[in-house]
């Protein structure tokens, strides 16, 4: 499965309400879950041995589903006192992975807070099945705030940084 494939499937996944989802094909095994409070996303490289049935997916009644009102009350009542960023441009993760801020543990960070960038610079790595990604800025201007922490995993099309492109 290629990282588009992936990424189409992850949307229609994300789209489509499901709960969770397990894939496993020749290639990889993908295991998606959601639920209120996270969503994550697994997949491990794995040879298949022998042949095995794949069980239909399944989405439980509404009413079976967690509630989802208090993370939306919690994220409303973080969000108020922020300040206004409607200024501001987000690099967004292209991809599911770990996030990382240097190119190793020992190494300075590729980009700090206050910095400038010009479209092209690698701002992180974000680590898929073991292959190590690096990831441009897509425009130019100045880190204004990191997003994510360091390590962290990191979802498609997450916000992981606000640039001030003035």
């Amino acid at each position: 499965m290629k990282a588009p494939e992936v990424k189409d499937l992850i949307s229609f996944i994300a789209n489509s309400g499901l709960q969770e989802v397990n894939v496993e094909t020749a290639e990889i095994k993908l295991h998606v879950k959601r639920n209120a409070e996270a969503i994550a996303a697994t997949s491990v490289a794995a040879p298949v041995l022998a042949a095995q049935p794949v069980a239909p997916l399944a989405t439980a009644p509404a009413a079976e589903l967690p509630s989802s009102a208090p993370a939306v009350e919690a994220s409303a009542a973080v969000e108020a006192p922020a300040a206004d960023t409607s200024n501001y441009i987000e690099i967004k993760s292209p991809m599911i992975g770990t996030f990382y801020t240097a190119p190793n543990p020992d190494s300075d960070m590729f980009v700090n807070v206050g910095d400038s960038v010009k479209k092209g610079d690698v701002v992180c790595i974000i680590e898929a099945m073991k292959l190590f990604n690096e990831i441009e800025s897509e425009v130019s201007g100045k880190i204004v705030k990191i997003l994510v922490d360091n390590m962290s995993p990191v979802e498609y099309d997450q916000p992981l940084y606000l640039v001030d492109p003035a």
